[in-house]
């Protein structure tokens, strides 16, 4: 197994262990209604990573952008799944155009597409 997802949630974890005993394997295992020994499991890399639905949950709880967890985990999330699937042709051209674009340059194309000044 890929451990790199599950330890950057460890670490993001004990970090905000430090302010608050919210965040011990247990109590966070408890919010997400997963088993503490399965959390254990994930971040020693020892499990897959968890469903997108839990993914998902786990960001929140760590205040993590879910998208960069689900990528962290080798998934995207089903919604941008749905979009691209709509249009496999036109968005496979426009990521593979962008993948190397800084992100200033791909910030503004969406921004400039999300306020429709294009």
């Amino acid at each position: 197994m890929d451990s790199h997802f599950g330890q950057y949630i460890r670490t993001r974890r004990q970090e905000l262990l430090k302010t608050s005993n919210q965040y011990t394997v247990r109590k966070l295992a408890a919010r997400l209604a997963i088993q503490p020994s399965y959390l254990s499991k994930v971040e020693r890399g020892e499990v897959a990573p968890p469903s997108e639905a839990t993914i998902i949950r786990l960001a929140e709880a760590l205040g993590e952008d879910p998208d960069l967890i689900l990528a962290l985990a080798g998934k995207i999330s089903s919604d941008l799944r749905a979009v691209i699937l709509k249009r496999p042709r036109l968005f496979g051209e426009l990521i593979r155009q962008l993948k190397d674009a800084p992100d200033h340059a791909v910030l503004r194309i969406a921004r400039e597409v999300r306020d429709g000044k294009w």
